[in-house]
């Protein structure tokens, strides 16, 4: 059976789409990803003046279009969207700062840091052990509970980060978000019983969604009109290696390579969920250029003076909504975030759009990814010993989720980088337990 129909796809990741079409469902990506955020939090951390962080903002989008195109097209193949990782930025600000911040060395030895770990990714898919390493640790049990993890993951930040502890009125935050989601499932219930006008309101629930949001918080006097008119129309990426120049040293190094790691098995939850979503079982020869394309991304932004951009599991939601896989599209969002580098005002129109209309649409995706993760264990002929492999990740997740801050702050720095990323809490859990746990059939 066409493995399109299986995944209940519209139109799949090698069909056609005309440029215009393409054009509009990639600025969708673009709309329900919030990119701009952690290089925002970043900026906020280091005390960045406004021409600093758009620096920043400008670097982070540019490579985040830049490594969308090499993966979708050159090295995963598959439809994949990069974008800025929340994990490295404790890691990334403590190093700037220990540098001397922005006026000593700080950024340099963050960009020197970030060089040197994305080198070793490249070099690690060239050898060609990455999907060795794939295939003994991850099988389907384990992807599986992987993606459910990063469904669940998100969930709290949609909720938490979007819309209950958002700048603003927490009851106008509710309704924003609340009327954002359900002009999103208005969309997809429209599609589904008038199948005629399925394309509209499939394919472009999202932007319809978002739109919605958008104009009700300008009702609402929510929209920050004043940074856009602010912002100036055109400007090249100010803040690259160029400026801040770069210096390398070992403890920054050797802290960025266990970062890597941890991204690493970020993504690699993201590939299985994208491949689950796309119905695509992702091949040997992919999991090695994938991890190459990766090690680029991140090469391209230490080279933007970013922090590191990774395959971003938001993306693999948007497409269980929309039934659009097609890798034109994200070939399409990549050139909006190039166009985003260069162009200031539209960057700026698009991060004063309010965290609650975002997390509206947020939450709804975090969880597809899940249940899409929870249909991949379905299919599988369990063990008893599976029970407690897809269980126990499940418990960790929700428990680092909803650990307090004391904790993780009072812990040793390479803890509070694994407790900053639930993800490879849950992923290592599962690889450990399904290695350890006898195998004994029902």
């Amino acid at each position: 059976m066409d493995s399109r129909v299986e995944s209940g796809l519209m139109i799949g990741p090698d069909d056609k789409v005309p440029t215009s079409e393409a054009t509009l469902l990639g600025l969708q990506h673009v709309l329900a990803m919030d990119v701009y955020v952690p290089p925002i939090i970043l900026a906020g951390m280091l005390s960045m003046g406004a021409i600093d962080s758009q620096g920043l903002l400008q670097g982070t989008f540019l490579a985040a279009g830049i490594g969308t195109i090499l993966q979708t097209v050159f090295f995963m193949k598959m439809p994949m969207s990069q974008g800025p990782s929340f994990v490295p930025l404790g890691a990334a600000a403590g190093i700037a700062l220990a540098g001397g911040g922005l006026k000593g060395d700080g950024m340099a030895t963050l960009i020197g840091a970030l060089i040197v770990g994305a080198i070793l990714m490249v070099l690690l898919g060239l050898s060609g052990t990455f999907q060795k390493i794939i295939n003994k640790l991850v099988p389907a049990v384990v992807g599986g509970t992987i993606i459910t993890c990063v469904g669940l993951s998100l969930i709290p930040s949609a909720l938490n980060d979007n819309i209950f502890e958002a700048n603003g009125n927490i009851y106008q935050n509710m309704e924003l978000a609340s009327a954002t989601a359900l002009t999103l499932l208005i969309c997809v219930g429209i599609s589904i019983r008038f199948p005629k006008v399925q394309k509209i309101f499939r394919t472009g629930s999202i932007v319809i969604a978002l739109l919605v949001g958008t104009l009700l918080s300008a009702t609402m006097g929510r929209f920050d009109w004043q940074s856009v008119a602010k912002a100036t129309w055109f400007g090249l990426p100010q803040r690259t290696i160029f400026h801040w120049g770069v210096h390398f040293n070992l403890t920054a190094i050797l802290t960025f390579i266990i970062i890597y790691a941890i991204i690493t098995t970020e993504t690699t939850g993201t590939w299985f969920a994208m491949g689950a979503v796309t119905n695509h079982e992702i091949t040997p020869k992919q999991w090695n250029r994938g991890i190459i394309g990766e090690g680029l991304s991140c090469l391209v932004a230490a080279l933007s003076g970013a922090t590191p951009v990774t395959g971003y599991s938001t993306n693999a939601g948007v497409v269980s909504i929309t039934g659009v896989a097609s890798k034109r599209v994200f070939v399409a969002a990549g050139i909006w975030f190039i166009i985003l580098g260069f162009f200031s005002k539209l960057s700026a129109f698009l991060a004063a759009v309010p965290a609650p209309v975002i997390g509206g649409v947020f939450a709804i995706i975090t969880v597809t990814i899940m249940l899409n993760g929870l249909n991949v264990i379905r299919g599988i002929k369990t063990e008893s010993s599976d029970l407690y492999i897809i269980g126990l990740p499940i418990i960790l997740t929700l428990a680092i989720v909803l650990l307090p801050s004391k904790v993780t702050n009072n812990a040793p720095q390479l803890i509070q980088y694994l407790l900053g990323s639930p993800i490879a809490i849950a992923a290592l859990c599962a690889i450990i337990l399904n290695l350890l746990m006898p195998r004994d059939r029902y």
